[in-house]
């Protein structure tokens, strides 16, 4: 009733505090640009230019949405794979996987190269380079689950996941961090798991980086980032530089929404071409509904056999499901869709759905008057590399910079007064936004519909209300104009002439309020996740996990997890090259699974 009402107001009023700033008209204008400071770089190619080139994965996207019943057989036929038609279309493959992302973009790639026949099915569509348009409404909607507009039931924290070929790869902020000793230390020794404590999972995040093309030099630093690694030098704080998926001279700052330039690498340009080149098809505009199970005779106390996946294609022309038959099925969805996929295809390890990290963000801000320093800081937020710089501040906490668009912005900021706000968002180009992002031992639920429940533990919110004045301290010793929290009340501190005990002052006041649900009415604040983790962990024991080491289903044989959801707790840190590198060691393991089965058979 109140909550529910609550929640729906909520998150009606986050729509309509973004409208003004993301929509454009037919010229992909909008009136308000100028007055912020904000412009969208043109990344089109010149029409006196040759014609651009095919896009890397022609060759073997099938966009269903398109397509009709005899269009979908016979570009399906035109690729490679056998197809029946009758009360469903029925085809075969060596290998369904669900997901083509950092998971699913690997595992694609690896199978394929070894030979064998690969299906990805992707319910989002495909673009390339030259579709992406920069423009935050437009790519919130086509690139990210639900618009962008995606909250926990509960509303603590709102989930960024994206919902495109190339999955979270071809939005995210670049940042490719190896998992980190003791984290690895961990999951082999307290999740019983010897994968990450051999040579092998090293030599694969070295194989996973040369492929991304990650380097961790940065000939330019944006201004956020020269932000933060100006105020930690002040404060004679570590500054460490973070590896990226690009060149170093690479300085788009719209990556999170498929970068235009086609410098970042994502799984769309990397793994999933591969797959493409060993004869991969990839299905867009097709939803997964369940993988069809089948009593077994019981390997490994496995009592079900997965034969393959029952999909829809999201095409008014297609009227029949699509039926794919394969010796080895893969959910590589994230951590947020493998949960309820699982659980639709009859699964019921107690152990789908929980577990679910979430890296709870929380943000603060600075104002940076232009010509206003004494060494001015150049540039506009949301120019240059998303994440090039960051400070650790505990074993448990990092600071990073975030992608903020206009309309990200303004739904963020506090509501005081018309006035206010349009006083706020005329800063939005000089302010600088960085966030504290803590490895949260507290967790979530996904449930089979797909509804998230999370809300940080005492220790972790103790740990980002630490972390986060740790970010205003560095936002103050860069030389900021005013700082700012995103709280409901507007907590905010002009910094001219303050003095060492009014900063202590305010600082005291930070607080980590738990969303509008959680707290009294005039304190509260949402925190944000960009990184979903661990809702299908892997381990040694169906009593605490819900796959084996190898990424199969406890209950049924032949199918396998393959993305975030594997992850036995929260990395800590942008946790791209972890899933690639997990990927990678587990479909390395079922190819050669399946390479024995042959042999035997």
């Amino acid at each position: 009733g109140k909550i529910c009402w609550s929640r729906s107001l909520f998150l009606n009023i986050m729509k309509e505090t973004c409208l003004p700033d993301v929509q454009v008209d037919e010229n992909s204008e909008n009136p308000h640009w100028k007055a912020i400071g904000y412009s969208v770089e043109e990344w089109q190619r010149d029409p006196a230019e040759a014609p651009a080139p095919s896009r890397p994965l022609d060759n073997g996207v099938v966009e269903t949405r398109a397509l009709n019943d005899t269009t979908l057989l016979r570009s399906l036929a035109d690729r490679g794979l056998p197809v029946k038609p009758g009360a469903q279309h029925t085809v075969e493959c060596d290998a369904v996987i669900v997901g083509s992302g950092c998971g699913g973009g690997v595992a694609a790639a690896i199978l394929a190269s070894a030979g064998y026949k690969v299906v990805v099915v992707e319910k989002g569509d495909y673009f390339a380079a030259d579709d992406y348009s920069s423009v935050e409404g437009p790519s919130m909607e086509r690139l990210f689950e639900k618009g962008g507009i995606f909250c926990t039931s509960n509303v603590t924290t709102m989930v960024f996941t994206g919902s495109t070929v190339g999955g979270g790869s071809a939005v995210n902020w670049s940042a490719c961090i190896r998992t980190p000793g003791e984290v690895l230390q961990e999951w082999s020794h307290d999740h019983g798991l010897p994968l990450f404590a051999t040579k092998a999972y090293v030599q694969a995040m070295n194989t996973v980086c040369d492929r991304l093309g990650v380097t961790d030099e940065c000939l330019k630093e944006g201004f956020q980032n020269k932000v933060l690694r100006r105020g930690c030098e002040a404060l004679g704080l570590p500054v460490d530089a973070v590896p990226r998926n690009s060149s170093a001279g690479h300085y788009c700052g719209s990556c999170n929404f498929g970068c235009p330039t086609g410098d970042k690498r994502g799984t769309d340009t990397t793994w999933l071409v591969d797959a493409v080149k060993h004869g991969a098809v990839i299905l867009t505009g097709c939803k997964a509904e369940r993988f069809i199970l089948h009593n077994n005779s019981g390997k490994d106390g496995r009592s079900k056999k997965c034969v393959g996946l029952l999909a829809t294609c999201m095409s008014n022309g297609i009227t029949k499901k699509l039926r794919i038959e394969a010796k080895v099925s893969i959910s590589a969805c994230g951590a947020l869709m493998t949960p309820p996929l699982l659980r639709n295809s009859g699964l019921k390890n107690r152990h789908i759905g929980r577990n679910l990290h979430l890296h709870p963000v929380s943000m603060a801000w600075g104002y940076f008057p232009e010509n206003k320093q004494a060494v001015p800081i150049t540039g506009k937020s949301y120019e240059g590399g998303i994440i090039t710089s960051m400070h650790r501040v505990t074993p448990r906490t990092i600071i990073e910079t975030p992608a903020l668009g206009p309309g990200a912005f303004a739904a963020m900021v506090p509501w005081e007064s018309g006035r206010d706000m349009k006083e706020r968002m005329s800063r939005f180009a000089r302010t600088a936004h960085a966030f504290a992002l803590v490895r949260d031992r507290g967790s979530g639920f996904v449930d089979c519909e797909g509804r998230l429940r999370f809300t940080p533990s005492r220790d972790d919110t103790r740990e980002l209300r630490n972390g986060l004045r740790h970010v205003l301290r560095i936002l103050v010793a860069a030389g900021a104009a005013e700082v700012g929290t995103h709280r409901s009340d507007g907590l905010r501190l002009r910094c001219k002439g303050v003095r060492d005990e009014d900063l202590e002052a305010f600082l005291d006041e930070v607080t980590i309020e738990k969303g509008p649900m959680h707290s009294t009415a005039d304190k509260w604040a949402v925190f944000s996740s960009a990184h979903q983790m661990g809702s299908c962990r892997m381990g040694s024991s169906p009593k605490d996990s819900a796959v084996d080491g190898s990424g199969e289903s406890w209950e049924a044989e032949g199918l396998y997890v393959c993305d975030g959801s594997l992850l036995p707790t929260a990395v800590g840190v942008n946790p791209m090259i972890t899933i690639q590198s997990v990927a990678y060691c587990l479909s390395k393991g079922i190819a050669e699974s399946m390479t024995n089965a042959q042999k035997h058979y």
